[in-house]
């Protein structure tokens, strides 16, 4: 923690017990980098305040709004997720709210209803483990950082941990995990290129990748013509 208190990043959404900002910055963050993520998060909380502004935008505008973020189904997730909210509240288990998984309700109740869990991503995870040690819920945000920063994935910077005088796994090296493929090129890359297209207000030309936008519900197709959602 006090080496916390020295190196953690200032992030706008660690200012805020907003369960609603905290959950669009844990959905936003999910697979797009921090840096990327901060202003989007601005201008979407600029745009939709609050958990009832986002409920009753139309999704067309949600979709737009999203995009240059990648994995659009997120934005149709946290679109409903807002709508449950906004007609009958938190839920107690978060997870059931759409598009919310484990990491990111233990997120949200950690960070904006202070219960006592420990949200566990990729970065918490590699330190619990490399320690053998058990955390507070109060160090979530440090790990989070100490991952991030120092205990990484290949080569952990381990000259620089406040945590390696006890860690078993000082001075070790590690094999890299497998990365995701590529997106130049991918099936991934034609289906944000198509709904770009539609989001711009053009005809997209890949037939394969409309179909498959709209089994997600990210487009309608009616005939020849593609829109997004109403």
């Amino acid at each position: 923690m006090a080496w916390f208190s020295q190196n953690g990043r200032d992030l706008p959404w660690r200012e805020t017990r907003d369960p609603y900002a905290i959950l669009v910055s844990e959905v936003m963050s999910q697979q797009t980098q921090v840096e990327r993520v901060v202003p989007r998060w601005r201008r979407w909380l600029e745009r939709w305040p609050a958990v009832d502004a986002l409920a009753a935008a139309p999704v067309a505008h949600v979709i737009e709004e999203w995009q240059g973020l990648g994995y659009n189904r997120r934005a149709l997730s946290l679109h409903r997720a807002a709508q449950h909210v906004s007609a009958h509240g938190w839920p107690e288990d978060l997870t059931e709210l759409p598009g919310v998984g484990r990491y990111t309700a233990d997120a949200v109740a950690c960070f904006a209803f202070e219960r006592p869990v420990l949200p566990v991503d990729v970065n918490v995870r590699r330190v619990s483990e490399r320690t053998g040690h058990s955390f507070s819920p109060a160090a979530a945000q440090a790990l989070m950082d100490l991952g991030k920063a120092v205990c990484l994935a290949r080569i952990p910077r381990c000259g620089s941990c406040p945590l390696a005088a006890q860690c078993p796994s000082r001075g070790s090296r590690f094999v890299p995990t497998r990365r995701q493929g590529p997106f130049e090129g991918s099936f991934r890359q034609r289906r944000a290129t198509a709904l770009r297209a539609v989001v711009a207000g053009t005809k997209p030309q890949d037939a394969e990748a409309v179909a498959s936008l709209a089994r997600d519900g990210l487009v309608r197709v009616d005939g020849e013509a593609v829109f997004l959602p109403d």
